[in-house]
């Protein structure tokens, strides 16, 4: 009589779905657990990025315009605030069909995301928080800043609620309320374009790093800043004018 056997030693690990054997000391789900944070890093990074490009588009692109297009103040402006409106409403528009919403619904979205960023424009140009600004005066001289340079100080005190604007326009009596002679080049001053091109942020009391990663912001961004001293520690941030 024949003795039949069957050999189930090729049953001990077999393969998953994808074609990828387990092991007894489960590796498939050691390699899945060690990906995971580097998934998240990487959302963590793509998130930063979707987040800061509105506003690479409305301030870098708004300087670039105004220095190498030469198209003014407000039609600068004007043309960074429409690019950063469009591309928040591609945003809108591929949020929407993500999740699946219907034609109605992501026009709804589209046109109120274009809003928001328009929103936010007009918010930065007229209004700064008391407690973004050193002094009622201060707070007054707001409205006499370059638009520009508004928008950035804005965008700056959105990321960071403790940043202080100490100084914005500035007249000769300044300077001699000081003992110190006017500086007629100044750009505290008004200039031709009947905005005053520079501002001052309080460094002191704050943390090295948030000082350095504003001067960097800033030059990132097409503005000119000075760390210097003067009548106090402070970082100088200002508008190249054109020509």
């Amino acid at each position: 009589m024949s003795k039949l056997g069957i050999d189930y030693s090729g049953l001990e690990n077999p393969p998953d779905p994808g074609g990828r054997r387990t092991g007894r000391g489960g590796r498939t789900g050691g390699r899945g657990l060690f990906r995971l944070p580097i998934r998240l890093a990487r959302w963590a990074v793509f998130g930063v990025l979707l987040a800061v490009l509105p506003f690479v588009l409305l301030i870098r692109g708004g300087v670039f315009a105004y220095h190498e297009w030469g198209l003014g103040t407000w039609p600068s402006l004007a043309v960074s605030a429409a690019a950063m409106a469009l591309l928040l409403t591609v945003y809108a528009w591929a949020a929407s069909r993500r999740i699946g919403a219907g034609k109605g619904l992501r026009k709804i979205l589209t046109r109120a995301a274009a809003l928001l960023g328009a929103a936010y424009v007009a918010y930065s140009l007229v209004y700064v928080a008391g407690a973004n600004a050193k002094s009622d005066e201060v707070r007054d001289e707001y409205s006499t800043l370059h638009p520009l340079l508004r928008v950035a100080a804005s965008a700056l005190i959105l990321v960071d609620p403790g940043a202080v604007i100490t100084d914005a326009g500035r007249t000769p009596d300044f300077y001699r309320r000081l003992g110190l002679s006017p500086n007629e080049t100044s750009l505290h001053f008004e200039q031709p374009t009947g905005f005053v091109h520079a501002l001052d942020l309080r460094t002191v009391g704050r943390p090295e790093w948030r000082n350095r990663a504003a001067d960097v912001a800033f030059r990132a961004m097409g503005f000119h800043t000075l760390r210097h001293v003067g009548t106090a520690d402070h970082l100088h941030v200002s508008l190249r004018p054109p020509g």
